[in-house]
């Protein structure tokens, strides 16, 4: 690595300009920051030393040495390295697709990237791949953009992860795109208002891909015309026809990502878990920016064949597995060691979050409306667009996670609830109940922000996942809180009401 750092440091600090993470220009926007950090990415040799990661970290700002520092733990490195490697392709492509012909479009995360990958003189960015990204690998961990957003006016209640992102590209010199598909209009109703203003402040064009609410199979036909609709749209702007052979080379493709996501949900079913707790959100990750291209299908491969392996070995961080954790909503990004790999070295393995709920589907690639009903089929099962904007939010969202729960093995969950999201909170106590109902199942109820650390330190966040873990899931194992309970019913004056009634086992709770 000795050999390199004169070169890295070239590049991370460039003569005149600051280093990517740093505060520099306040004008330097967050695309090019990540983009140039990521450069350094395919420099890096496909395995690595623990030298080698100490003398890579050693040129790197303070807030993305933490953050690699916890990607590159050896149990997790080769998975981290092939996530890295498969997001460093995504943004050269994105920043070299203008020199090219090629137009970029803005789309939200709940919407399957690979229609537009589909297209030869497209290129989908996710919008908050970009804002996570920001607060993982850049100093300041994008809270300078936030603060934009906050100071051209925008609320402090709007989600931090849109705020990023339009803080950056309302007030700073960044990457623009060159359309917006909206498609969460419903699900994530900030990301669409947010992306409208966008839409309106620059002059860019914006496809909208309405979702019905209505279930039923008439429901989910219009919703198959709005997607065709926007496939016709988007050929327009394009002047390009998206044909039968462009759709098959993709959707082949993402064939084979959907196949290796089923093969790590049901490797996360084993106990212990052998799957690293970081490729939860390695899987979306790879999930909401590169499905149905040879990066992801290579990136998917590492995780599962990390996770075989490991399995194979009978490898885990701790003595034990103590809880299989599934987190029902978003998870906690700005502090990947101190949540991710803590939860794992405790024996808290993580088996996801509710963005991990993809479910995937094998594309029927016989026609062209074969394929384009299987990818409407997706875009419609994706992640906040089926729960969030289902026909009953509380009984879409309750359904996946119950679902999840039992075919995986959960004994906790945990809705992290994002200060943001208020919609989701109308839904938490039902979700309580009935995952302890119908599962038993309990569920702890956090408070804090999923991109930004002012609002619930990561310490305060570690220490109510271990209490309630310890004195809730751990005692409910070995009927401890049972005991006590009839113990307090003995020397109670008024009578207790029979345990279980009208709910699950542990009741109590």
């Amino acid at each position: 690595m000795s050999g390199s750092a004169a070169t890295l440091t070239e590049i991370l600090k460039p003569e005149g300009r600051a280093a990517p993470g740093l505060p520099g220009d306040a004008k330097e926007g967050l695309f090019d920051r990540v983009s140039s950090l990521f450069r350094v990415i395919d420099m890096l040799p496909d395995e690595m030393s623990d030298e080698e990661v100490e003398g890579l970290m050693g040129v790197l700002p303070d807030d993305a040495r933490k953050s690699l520092t916890a990607m590159l733990i050896p149990r997790a490195r080769e998975g981290s390295l092939a996530f890295m490697k498969c997001l460093s392709i995504w943004l050269d492509e994105a920043k070299r697709s203008p020199g090219q012909g090629r137009k970029t479009f803005l789309v939200p995360f709940c919407f399957p990237p690979e229609l537009v990958h589909a297209f030869d003189k497209g290129f989908p960015i996710t919008s908050e791949v970009l804002s996570s990204l920001a607060v993982v690998a850049l100093e300041g961990q994008g809270e300078r953009y936030y603060d934009m957003a906050l100071g051209i006016g925008l609320p402090d209640h709007i989600c931090s992860s849109n705020a990023i992102e339009i803080g950056s590209m309302l007030g700073s010199d960044d990457f623009q795109p060159q359309a917006i598909i909206n498609a969460a209009t419903g699900s994530c109703d900030i990301n669409a208002k947010t992306h409208e203003l966008i839409s309106l402040y620059h002059g860019i064009p914006q496809f909208i891909l309405e979702k019905t609410v209505d279930d039923s199979e008439r429901g989910r036909k219009q919703y198959r015309r709005n997607y065709l609709g926007l496939i016709h749209r988007m050929e327009e702007f394009l002047d390009e026809e998206l044909t039968e052979e462009k759709l098959r080379r993709t959707c082949e493709k993402v064939n084979v990502c959907n196949e290796l996501l089923a093969e790590l949900w049901d490797l996360h079913k084993n106990v212990p878990d052998p799957v690293p707790n970081l490729f939860s959100l390695y899987t979306y990750g790879t999930r909401f920016s590169m499905w149905g291209t040879d990066a992801a299908i290579d990136a998917m491969r590492a995780y599962v064949d990390v996770s075989k392996r490991r399995l194979k070995e009978g490898a885990y961080p701790a003595d034990r597995e103590v809880a299989r954790c599934l987190l029902t909503y978003t998870s906690y990004y700005f502090d990947l060691a101190a949540l991710f790999n803590w939860m794992e070295e405790q024996g808290y393995s993580y088996l996801g979050d509710g963005l991990d709920l993809l479910f995937p589907i094998t594309i029927d690639t016989s026609s062209y409306d074969s394929m384009v009903s299987g990818l409407a089929e997706e875009a419609w099962n994706m992640p906040m667009t089926h729960q969030v904007g289902g026909e009953s939010m509380s009984m879409c969202w309750l359904e996946d996670a119950l679902y999840s729960a039992k075919d995986l093995g959960a004994n906790v969950a945990i809705y992290s609830g994002h200060h943001s999201c208020k919609q989701t909170w109308s839904v938490a106590s039902i979700m309580r109940e009935e995952l302890m109902k119908r599962a038993g199942v309990p569920m702890l109820v956090l408070q804090g922000d999923s991109w930004l650390k002012r609002t619930t330190p990561i310490g305060v966040i570690q220490e109510q996942i271990d209490e309630f873990i310890k004195n809730v899931v751990s005692e409910k194992r070995t009927g401890k809180r049972k005991i006590r309970r009839r113990l307090e019913d003995k020397t109670s004056d008024s009578p207790s009401p029979r345990e279980g009634e009208g709910r699950g086992e542990g009741a109590v709770l």
